[in-house]
């Protein structure tokens, strides 16, 4: 089969490889029909080689049909239409049963002590083969599959596996209260839902960024949106909001936040190191870019929520803990846990009127065979790139 490989930084190619096959009674084969380039593909991309293999398969935002399933798989059927959850659980072990099924239990990576297996994302989550391919085998498919009908475009639901998601639960953990105000930092693809969700929700929404494209999208949807390029962020918001700041703020922007020189330096460097010395120097010393996070601590009011669904990955981040102590902030944050939110998304997703606009999110549709174009636009933020899809 064709599938997307990683070679090194900024370096992805669409390779002939083996086609995945059955390997436990709880595995099921898919054939991909869409799947998306996130912006947590852009980490590998740019700054995680240290914890990838030479050809590892990226992705994981996929969707499609059944192939084949095992025989300790009674939930879906061959020929039966499948998104996958970008998380691996097994729906039964303590933190399933709690619903944190990001941290399952029976999937956790426990050589790196982190949460539950995910595809196509580096050996600190498994090394599991992703779904940038045209086959992709699921693991766990006892429970992970989510069935969808026959009929709407596969861009209604493949942002089941991920995006709409992580946006809900980024709104959720915000803990805005009613009719009180969200300011969203970055209107990537995760952005861009966290202020649609909200603004559904009856708060009052604010999404910022620094890309034309992006705060254009935004205004589509009626978001009311600040310019990151022309104005100090946090005392607009103070501006906007009777002196206080915002009642809650989401941190969708992550590890490669611009405006950090010197945590962009120290990632480049280590990069450049061999990977037997830059992963052991990551998972202990590093640092991330951490200009949208300290924003957000500024913007928020006191006693208010910080929401993380941006991607982070340092060891050493210098806080400002003294304003955080001061302020009294909540902060949440993690993966989502996919399965928990699918309830409440799926009647959205299913809406002819589509409420989320999940129809306008994806800006380029390409073959499988161009996803090295797709990652370098998605990355340099050319050509009015928001969100990729792929067709294998």
């Amino acid at each position: 089969m064709k599938a997307l490989t990683w070679h090194g930084k900024r370096d992805v190619r669409v390779e002939e490889v083996p086609d995945p096959a059955i390997k436990e009674p709880t595995d099921a084969i898919i054939k991909v029909t869409t799947t998306a380039i996130c912006g947590s593909d852009l980490h590998l991309y740019e700054v995680l080689g240290p914890f990838m293999g030479e050809g590892d398969i990226l992705g994981h935002e996929a969707m499609g049909v059944v192939e084949e399933v095992g025989t300790a798989v009674g939930t879906i059927r061959p020929g039966e239409r499948v998104v996958i959850p970008f998380n691996i659980s097994c729906g039964h072990c303590p933190m399933c049963q709690r619903e944190l099924y990001a941290q399952c239990e029976t999937t956790q990576v426990r050589e790196y002590g982190t949460g539950a297996a995910l595809f196509g994302y580096t050996k600190l989550y498994g090394e599991v083969p992703g779904g940038q391919a045209e086959y992709l085998r699921v693991p766990q498919a006892q429970f992970g599959p989510i069935s969808v009908p026959e009929g709407p475009p596969d861009e209604r639901f493949v942002y089941l596996s991920d995006v709409l998601p992580t946006a809900w639960q980024a709104v959720e953990w915000a803990d805005v209260p009613e009719g009180g105000s969200l300011v969203v930092f970055g209107l990537g693809p995760i952005g861009q839902m966290c202020t649609r969700i909200a603004k559904h929700r009856g708060y009052r929404v604010i999404g910022v960024d620094g890309v034309d494209e992006r705060l254009d999208m935004a205004r589509r949807h009626d978001i009311e949106v600040l310019d990151a390029r022309d104005q100090h962020v946090p005392d607009k918001v103070r501006d906007l909001t009777g002196g206080r700041g915002a009642d809650s703020v989401i941190d969708a922007v992550g590890m490669e936040a611009h405006g950090s020189p010197v945590a962009k330096l120290g990632q480049a460097v280590t990069g450049l190191l061999p990977d037997a010395l830059a992963a052991p120097l990551m998972r202990t010393a590093g640092v991330d870019r951490l200009a949208a996070l300290h924003d957000c601590i500024d913007a928020v009011r006191r006693g208010g929520t910080i929401s993380v669904t941006g991607v982070y990955g340092g060891m050493t981040d210098p806080l400002p803990m003294l304003k955080m102590f001061d302020k009294g902030l909540t902060i949440r944050m993690g993966q989502a846990h996919v399965r928990r939110w699918i309830p409440r998304l799926m009647p959205l997703v299913m809406d002819v009127a589509d409420p989320l606009g999940v129809m306008d999110l994806a800006t380029h549709r390409m073959p499988l065979e161009e996803a090295p174009l797709g990652y370098e636009i998605f990355q340099k933020k050319r050509d009015g790139a928001i969100k990729v899809l792929l067709t294998p």
